[in-house]
């Protein structure tokens, strides 16, 4: 940094963090510092130029700057920030210099420009400071048509202190699997090509410091809130430094345009481990980003009767199972896939969006007639934006099928082209249709096909549509699914309220899959259901009480027959909802805190009240563990000097090997905050798969 050119510095604060970015001259700004809150003394000239990198043989004179759009024509190292041509096919080599600068509130506006090529590059950073989320946007102007092939949301450097980072991939039914990788030299990239967000290529990082774990030491958690392909670059440069770039995927922009912007990248630091970006994640999510349609009425139990009759509906086998289901505590009853066209597999009539009178000759509306007199909400399965090529829409239509005519179909389905403004006004007017003349309150919103190419038109076609029924039916709740976990992201929750996180009912694999999306998602948005005593998608059999723990763990549903339920069962299956009725109002507010177990076979989480006072801790045995007696388990993120009462909940579920007598078996004990924190709770002895739950209230 030349000490004869002016450093302009900004700054950006919340409770738990501090950043700052620095410019030398005109140039574009880099962030300088990002962690633990700085004092407002803090002089922010001094810590621009402490932040020069030294220069020894075999470097520049200068390094060139980390900026927020790292430009190749400044003989940056690495990946730039942006790649374009011109409407020619010439590629063109941004050189931005400042415009104008704003700093109103919690809003940060950084504006450059590149005059010769007509270019105008604005970064917005805001900060929330009830959540602990900085949210960052790039966009860009160009005064001619032009091509872009890579646009990044504003770049953030990673930690110095690191050793690795935390991304995470998945598959159908095994989604939000963690990876963690070592930092080395060059470039580690997460891509998803598959044109929505992906059970490959969730769009979120921590990377956190060395010594991390979930309560404990530095992370910084990345999300990329877009629903469409996108790509992810980690990347350490020859000089040690590293970046971190999100943009949407290379070539998803498939023409030439005058505007493009990034998704918003939302970002936190913590100092409570992964926790407190986890946190901060989860409290964005339900406060910020998601619009409530009845913000104050609580969160219904659910009940979907796909694992009961799958494409077989028939009014008199569906009004018992609603029935069955009310008594079981359900609230809300939703009809899946099979209601429309001629719809009795998946080979035909997505597309077809009008009631089929084979199965339904007096319509939906006595269903829903029945349900709503079972003291139930009535919701209904659509998946918009597909077709199967067996459908009177595809045969009037071909020219709106996405990609060419000899592509690989997915589930005998092609998708249908969502930036055509005439195929979304179709869709418009027919789910319209259906909601305007019956009383449905619940969309279950399917796509259960990737795009055949990357297409970023599409994604926000889709967001228009959303957007369109949702102002037009604000009251109906939508849910995200993507065949499960495939569309999860904070763009698709701006315009919905529940995510269906994995087609899994498996309670073992279900364990798992919400421990860690818990990185991201809180309990109001994150569906789980009780499913059938045999998963379709496993082949395994579980008992109800693990099963209905599991699923009560998060938005509580069901999702299986029943009918096929004992009476104990049933009994158990209704006192977990009745426990779960009487703690969802506190408990839809609270923070997910993942424990750290000394035992690997145990997936503990602690969910912590907004106010403090009370938590609930969940322990899951995912598998046999190595010793015999269970490991003490640390709690977290209470007061150390505080008493608190704590009682096992399910204590008459230990099974006949427990033969011991922990004090947590007798009954509850009251202990100090410090005592929890750092012995930790001796719970009884227990088999593979089965929850202890515990509950907590400080005294």
């Amino acid at each position: 940094m030349p000490p004869s050119l002016p450093i302009r510095s900004w700054r950006l604060d919340d409770p738990a963090q501090t950043m700052v970015l620095a410019a030398t001259g005109d140039r574009l700004p880099q962030v300088v510092y990002w962690g633990a809150p700085l004092p407002v003394s803090e002089d922010l000239g001094t810590l621009a130029r402490a932040h020069v990198l030294d220069v020894t043989g075999g470097m520049l004179d200068e390094n060139p700057d980390l900026s927020l759009c790292p430009e190749a024509i400044r003989s940056f190292p690495g990946q730039p920030g942006l790649t374009l041509r011109d409407a020619g096919g010439t590629s063109v080599l941004p050189r931005c210099t400042r415009v104008d600068d704003t700093q109103d509130g919690d809003t940060l506006a950084l504006t450059y420009g590149d005059a010769a090529n007509g270019l105008t590059l604005t970064f917005r950073f805001t900060t929330d400071p009830a959540t602990r989320i900085i949210t960052a946007q790039t966009t860009l102007a160009c005064d001619r048509p032009t091509h872009v092939t890579w646009l990044v949301a504003p770049v953030l450097p990673a930690p110095q202190h690191s050793d690795g980072m935390i991304d995470v991939s998945g598959r159908w039914c095994g989604e939000f699997q963690l990876n963690r990788t070592p930092w080395s030299h060059g470039i580690h990239a997460r891509e998803s090509r598959s044109g929505r967000t992906g059970h490959e290529n969730f769009p979120g990082l921590i990377v956190p410091c060395i010594g991390a774990t979930n309560t404990q030491g530095e992370a910084y958690g990345f999300h990329y809130g877009w629903s469409g392909g996108h790509k992810m670059i980690a990347e350490e440069l020859p000089d040690g430094r590293r970046q971190i770039q999100w943009g949407h995927t290379n070539g998803s922009e498939r023409g030439p345009a005058t505007f493009f912007e990034s998704a918003p990248l939302y970002v936190t630091y913590s100092q409570t481990g992964l926790n407190g970006c986890a946190t901060a994640f989860q409290r964005h999510a339900r406060d910020r980003i998601v619009t409530w349609p009845r913000p104050d009425t609580p969160r219904p139990v659910h009940y979907n009767c796909w694992e009961a009759v799958y494409f077989d509906h028939d009014l008199a086998t569906l009004t018992e199972i609603a029935s069955r289901a009310a008594s079981l505590g359900a609230e809300r009853f939703v009809l899946d896939d099979g209601w429309f066209g001629q719809r009795d597999d998946d080979t035909s009539s997505l597309g077809d969006w009008d009631i089929d009178r084979r199965k339904w000759p007096d319509g939906l509306t006595p269903l829903i007639d029945h349900v709503h007199g079972a003291g139930m909400t009535f919701g209904l399965w659509f998946e918009p934006e597909m077709v199967n090529t067996d459908s009177d829409l595809a045969r009037a239509h071909p020219d709106w099928i996405l990609g060419p005519v000899d592509q690989v179909e997915g589930r005998q389905q092609r998708v249908l082209d969502m930036a055509n403004g005439d195929v979304r006004d179709h869709l418009h007017g027919k789910i319209a249709a259906i909601l305007s003349t019956h009383a449905i309150d619940y969309i279950k919103w399917d796509h259960n096909r990737v795009l055949p190419l990357p297409d970023a038109a599409q994604t926000r076609g889709t967001y228009a549509l959303l957007d369109r029924l949702r102002a037009d039916f604000p009251q109906v709740e939508i849910e995200s699914c993507a065949s499960g976990g495939g569309r999860i992201d904070f763009g698709i929750l701006k315009r919905t309220q529940r995510v269906w996180l994995s087609d899994s009912n498996d309670a073992h694999e279900r364990l798992r899959i919400q421990h860690d999306a818990a990185l991201f998602l809180p309990l109001a948005i994150t569906g789980s259901h009780v499913g059938p005593r045999h998963c379709h998608t496993s082949g395994r059999v579980f008992g109800i009480r693990f099963r209905a723990w599991v699923a009560a763990q998060r938005h509580m549903g069901f999702e299986m027959d029943p009918r096929e339920l004992t009476e104990d069962e049933a009994t158990v299956l209704r006192d977990v909802t009745t426990w779960w009725k009487a703690n969802r109002d506190w408990r839809t507010d609270a923070d997910i805190l993942r424990l750290d177990s000394s035992d690997p076979a145990v997936l503990a989480e602690q969910q912590m009240a907004s106010d403090g006072h009370r938590f609930v801790v969940f322990a899951g045995k995912s598998a046999t563990s190595t010793q015999i007696a269970p490991r003490p388990l640390r709690l977290t993120a209470l007061d150390p000097a505080a008493r608190y009462r704590v009682g096992l909940l399910n204590r008459a579920d230990a099974p006949r090997l427990s033969r011991g007598s922990p004090a947590l078996k007798r009954g509850p004990i009251e202990v100090s905050g410090a005592w929890l924190m750092t012995h930790g709770l001796t719970l009884p002895w227990s088999f593979p798969d089965t929850m202890w739950v515990i509950e907590g209230h400080r005294l």
